[in-house]
């Protein structure tokens, strides 16, 4: 087990600030001879009320048994696990990094998991809190759901968004949504202080810019037809359209959108439509049909295809790693990027275990067992080498890692 590091706990700043969408107090060079000022400067930097600043990423996993109704979160450091109420007719899990949305016929529930990360670009903050049960959004069947420091958006798939405040989301509770309209089947992406909104125009292939009350901004020029996957790097939002991905960038205030074109002629059923990858990375992986994966390098404008067999999941931690394909056989198998080869493979699940996923991040990636009741940890940079094994007393049928 991972020794767990030292924690501090001081008075409220920019950490806080940053969950309500201001950030001055992360900023240098602010009157010291102000009242405002001098309260900052008396609160050590990067505190968070009723949270503990560590030196490290707090990951956990949120696990869920779409059987018996079964949510637990196992802590990686202290390899703790914490027991929820039960959720029946479990469908999907999804994350934003800090949240979990348990999706279910009758909506979505929210857990926070009480470990997040607040990246100022020049530097990271990580922080651990208790765990606890938030509150559910109603309708919301297995949404597609996005965040930023300030709302948190849930597009359902049978349509519309609700957007809710993200500040009261971290003070514990649900506040009322607020329905975006006009957005349709449409996906709703916050970033940059705005709401990209797919499927939108005349034509339903158009992506929109709305403020945050939902009045339109502007339309990207660059069409993204069947807009299907989304993902938010560093470079910007990519969007995965029929004739390849859409990348939305902003610059002081002006969003541009560039196509970057799969090169070659793609069929409906092998486009990309789901993409995984590790937060902050700018490499992003995602099923193409039954037997390939896509890798998508935004910072090259890139796509590569890696031929695979029968795929049940598939992620990558980019900059330079394997790509981690989980195959219909159990097997999980190590892919040089840049050659296409297999470069090392490991039998982990028993055949046609469709629920798993493989989620991953700076060191390590995990992939949950639900038959064996167990979830393994594999340094994906040692040839897949097994490095904890993970048993449960449920079957772990959905996973997600938080603390990212």
């Amino acid at each position: 087990m991972t020794p767990r590091k030292s924690l501090t706990t001081t008075a409220l700043t920019c950490a806080v600030l940053a969950g309500s969408g201001l950030l001055a107090g992360c900023q240098n060079g602010s009157d010291a001879k102000s009242p405002s000022a001098a309260s900052a400067s008396a609160q050590p930097h990067g505190y968070v009320e009723g949270a503990e600043e560590a030196s490290e990423q707090q990951s956990r996993l949120v696990l869920a048994d779409a059987g018996t109704g079964t949510v637990e979160v196992l802590d990686l450091i202290t390899e703790d696990t914490t027991s929820l109420k039960r959720n029946e007719g479990i469908r999907s899990l999804r994350t934003d990094g800090r949240f979990a949305y348990l999706s279910s016929d009758g909506g979505t529930r929210i857990v926070d998991t009480g470990a997040w990360t607040v990246d100022h670009g020049d530097h990271v903050h990580y922080y651990r809190a208790a765990i606890r049960d938030v509150g559910a959004v109603a309708g919301a069947v297995s949404p597609r759901v996005h965040s930023d420091q300030a709302v948190t958006a849930v597009s359902s798939t049978k349509g519309g968004t609700q957007l809710l405040d993200r500040k009261k989301l971290e003070d514990g509770a649900v506040p009322p949504a607020t329905e975006l309209t006009g957005t349709g089947s449409g996906v709703v992406v916050p970033y940059k202080e705005r709401l990209l909104v797919t499927a939108a125009g005349a034509r339903k292939d158009s992506v929109e810019v709305r403020d945050r009350d939902g009045a339109g901004v502007a339309t990207l020029k660059e069409p993204c037809a069947q807009a299907r996957g989304e993902a938010v790097t560093r470079r910007g939002v990519v969007f995965g359209c029929a004739d390849g991905a859409l990348l939305v960038s902003e610059d002081k205030g002006t969003f541009q959108a560039e196509k970057i074109p799969y090169g070659t002629s793609v069929g409906a059923s092998e486009r990309a439509a789901e993409f995984h990858h590790r937060a902050g990375s700018t490499t992003l992986a995602a099923r193409s049909g039954d037997d390939a994966v896509w890798v998508l390098d935004v910072t090259d404008r890139s796509w590569t295809r890696v031929r695979s067999g029968p795929v049940v999941a598939a992620n990558t931690a980019g900059e330079g790693a394997p790509l981690l394909v989980l195959g219909e056989d159990g097997a999980l198998t190590a892919y040089d990027i840049a050659t296409r080869k297999s470069i090392a493979r490991k039998k982990l699940l028993a055949e046609g275990a469709e629920s798993a996923a493989v989620e991953i991040d700076t060191t390590r990636a995990y992939v949950n067992d639900a038959a064996g009741r167990k979830v393994y940890e594999i340094d994906y940079s040692d040839r897949l080498r097994l490095a904890r094994t993970f048993r449960l007393g449920f079957s772990p049928t959905h996973m997600v890692e938080a603390g990212r």
